[in-house]
């Protein structure tokens, strides 16, 4: 069989919700993984991980880059791992979630992505470009903000084809003037000073918790974005293009963030200025430009996975609330999540960035024992599963919930809430992804294991 990857088409407003894409129908190469998942790291959020791990965890600037390639690498790892069903079955990864949590059961993980990806982090990402604009143009928060999503709703509404192109013109703007910008943070940085106030071990397991959440927080999308390459396309490339993208550009970009930490920022300035504050002007105007352009990438992903999570859900909705008009419902309800959020927007993100992976953590054990038990089963008895609407996984969603909940009463550490082992031994920081992660798998593979040596496993 030729390894020539099918031309793409010409432009036009995706027809395909959650349902498999023919074989047909498939195009494109892995290696366009590769700018579509760097693209959307490039920007204001995450810049602000690296920043908030020197200026509110109190991490040295080396301590702190340290946790950034951790959380990022991990991440980052089972993203590539993720992405290689989307060739094998061409369905979106909530739909392949089927699988860990049965059909039933999987509405739960596949709504909770729908409202942080749609929801959330559509707003953090808009809200950051927004106030760039701002920056950039004197335009008042809201009115920026409102430009930002009327043209990220516009792409994720026409849909796969023009977000991937999308981000492959983004990328390399993107990248030149944030290296540029990196390369002048860094000459003014001062990378050997000692931590603020004394991080320690507790503010290294945040930070890392942070880059880990922001990284894998794209795991719930993974094979949105290959499900439509050829059912050929080798794994690996696919897996590699994936993680690359997204472990290069988070951590470069991170990493930055991390150096302008250890610059005090201008009183009362916004989180987008306090950055470009330590730039030439010209620099300064191009990273803002740099800054809504990455906004976009990372939001046209969000607002279209969104609507995806939401077809998966096999609700009967009208014929003409397809994904296209679900990306515009999403993306309504997004912006005026960013709207209430303009007001502390930098404190907004810290607590978004240290929840998010909460869900995420036990969800990525769950989907990754998954993956790897499946072992010899045949595609054609996995695809069914996917489509049997009586099939059930009950040890997914025991281990799901049962990760979570044991995770956060026990060992969150947020403003409003701070779990038992924290409040007793503060130093322990915030364990709550690791145990999550590590609890949702090791339940999951025991009850999959018990069920496998019953009369009637799987049932």
């Amino acid at each position: 069989m030729s390894s020539t990857p099918t031309p793409a088409p010409v432009i036009a407003v995706e027809a395909h919700g959650a349902e498999p894409v023919p074989r047909a129908q498939r195009h494109g190469n892995p290696r366009q993984l590769l700018w579509t998942w760097a693209s959307p790291q490039v920007g204001f959020a995450t810049l602000y991980i690296g920043v908030l791990s020197v200026a509110a965890f109190g991490l040295s600037f080396w301590q702190a880059v340290a946790a950034l390639l951790l959380g990022a690498g991990l991440g980052s790892l089972a993203h590539g791992v993720l992405s290689t069903d989307g060739p094998r079955f061409g369905v979106p990864q909530m739909v392949i979630g089927r699988l860990s949590f049965g059909h039933r059961g999987n509405a739960l993980p596949s709504g909770v992505n729908a409202v942080v990806a749609g929801i959330g982090w559509f707003a953090v990402n808009s809200v950051g470009g927004a106030f760039a604009l701002n920056s950039l143009t004197g335009l008042p928060p809201l009115a920026s903000l409102l430009i930002l999503v009327v043209l990220e709703i516009v792409v994720g509404y026409v849909g796969h084809d023009l977000v991937h192109r999308f981000e492959r013109y983004a990328f390399p703007v993107l990248a030149v003037i944030f290296l540029l910008a990196g390369a002048w943070i860094f000459s003014g940085a001062q990378l050997g000073s000692p931590s603020g106030h004394g991080g320690g071990f507790g503010g290294f397991l945040l930070a890392f918790s942070a880059c880990f959440g922001f990284t894998a927080g794209w795991n719930p999308c993974a094979s949105d974005y290959s499900r439509y390459l050829p059912a050929h396309t080798p794994p690996r490339r696919t897996g590699l293009y994936s993680g690359l993208g997204l472990f290069g550009s988070v951590a470069v970009v991170s990493v930055i963030g991390a150096a302008s930490g250890t610059v005090l920022a201008p009183e009362g300035a916004s989180p987008t200025d306090a950055f470009t504050a330590q730039l030439p002007g010209w620099l300064a105007n191009l990273t803002l430009v740099a800054i809504i352009l990455g906004a976009m990438a990372a939001s046209t992903l969000n607002v279209y996975s969104a609507a995806v999570s939401i077809s998966s859900l096999s609700l009967r909705l009208p014929r003409w609330m397809g994904r296209a008009t679900l990306v515009a419902l999403v993306g309504a309800v997004g912006t005026v999540a960013g709207w209430l959020a303009l007001a502390d927007a930098g404190a907004a993100f810290e607590h978004f960035l240290l929840v998010i992976a909460y869900w995420i953590a036990p969800w990525l054990g769950v989907v990754l024992a998954e993956h790897r038990l499946r072992g010899s089963t045949p595609d054609s008895e996995l695809a069914r599963r996917m489509t049997d609407r009586t099939y059930r996984e009950r040890a997914g969603i025991v281990a799901l919930l049962v990760g979570f909940a044991v995770s956060v009463p026990l060992f969150s550490n947020q403003t409003v809430f701070v779990g038992w082992v924290p409040s007793h031994w503060p130093a322990a920081g915030d364990l709550t992804c690791l145990v999550g992660f590590v609890v949702g798998a090791a339940l999951y593979a025991a009850l999959r294991r018990r069920a496998d040596l019953s009369p009637n496993p799987g049932a």
